[in-house]
């Protein structure tokens, strides 16, 4: 019996110790650890760029998915991001944004434009999806996290990639937030390497929310230039709008998996475009009148991408400090 009772104790005794380094862990949690994650069923809708700009079509329902993580801690609400993402989907680099963005108590909120839809990249053929109608799926992904009881409502920005750029930055509009949003309203506006090449009819007649743009300087897939001339446009107005340019910087300068000037043969490009609406509905090249297309001659095949860590670095640190 005695033998029994030394076998049960050293039993306990190597137990307790397997465990000692769990518990250990457990009491250092690693940057950016979420305290809580949600998968949420995300209903939206698919509409074309006409029917997007007009208004009246009821589109295509799609059912969409979306990710929301909750920081460490026990504040009553977290102030929140939305982020929406670029022509290759989910990537290295959002993974890398929702760890920094917890990390510094700010909740997110990943939406899968893409999968829902049966898409995997819209790199190579935009056609797939207009950036526009990721603009609605924004406005849903909004309406959902507003009334969730751990999200301050009040505080809910939304921040796009590229592509995801144009849904987080023209969502600023009046026009559009009208036609597409409810009751609730972004607390901010971030773009990184945003397409401002297409401009809409009443564009800088915004919310008032304040916008900040990211964009490397030597981008060869979306032009800084554009950009430039929106923003001095927006603060002739009033609006707070600021666009930090990063040297030696290409397109998604962010992606930690990126090498550095990596380029992307077959990829779409309308860096030698500017396209306008020049009455409801129809967008058209600016210079020869032609309704858009990406048959456009204008539109350019190759691009490149590639990882800068300074300016990630300094972008980080300007998205966190703007939202907090």
């Amino acid at each position: 019996m005695k033998k029994a009772s030394q076998t049960f104790l050293g039993f306990i005794a190597v137990a307790l110790i397997a465990l000692t380094p769990l518990v250990t862990q457990a009491q250092t949690i690693p940057a950016g650890i979420p305290g809580r994650i949600e998968i949420h069923g995300l209903a939206s809708k698919t509409l074309t760029t006409d029917e997007f700009l007009l208004g009246n079509a009821q589109g295509k329902p799609v059912m969409l998915a979306a990710e929301l993580r909750l920081p460490v801690g026990t504040t009553a609400k977290f102030p929140a991001v939305i982020l929406v993402h670029g022509s290759g989907g989910i990537g290295a680099a959002m993974d890398m944004w929702i760890h920094h963005l917890n990390q510094a108590g700010i909740a997110t909120l990943v939406v899968d434009s893409f999968s829902g839809r049966g898409i995997v990249s819209t790199v190579q053929d935009q056609t797939q999806l207009g950036s526009l109608a990721m603009m609605v799926d924004a406005y849903k992904a909004l309406e959902l996290i507003s009334t969730h009881p751990r999200i301050d409502a009040k505080h809910i920005y939304v921040m796009g990639f590229s592509k995801g750029a144009v849904a987080s930055i023209f969502s600023a509009s009046t026009r559009f937030k009208k036609l597409y949003a409810g009751q609730a309203q972004f607390a901010g506006h971030i773009g990184l390497y945003t397409p401002c090449n297409t401009r809409y009819l009443g564009d800088t007649d915004v919310t008032g929310a304040p916008m900040r743009l990211f964009h490397g300087i030597t981008d060869d897939y979306v032009n800084i230039i554009p950009c430039r001339g929106f923003v001095e446009e927006l603060k002739k107005k009033g609006v707070d709008i600021t666009l930090t340019e990063f040297p030696d910087s290409d397109h998604s300068y962010d992606g930690p998996l990126t090498p550095n000037r990596l380029a992307i043969p077959k990829a779409q490009s309308t860096r030698q475009c500017k396209f306008v609406e020049d009455k409801p509905g129809n967008i058209i090249n600016a210079e020869s009148k032609i309704e858009f297309s990406y048959t456009d001659p204008c539109i350019a095949i190759g691009a490149h991408v590639g990882y800068n860590a300074e300016s990630t670095k300094q972008t980080i640190a300007a998205v966190i400090s703007f939202i907090k």
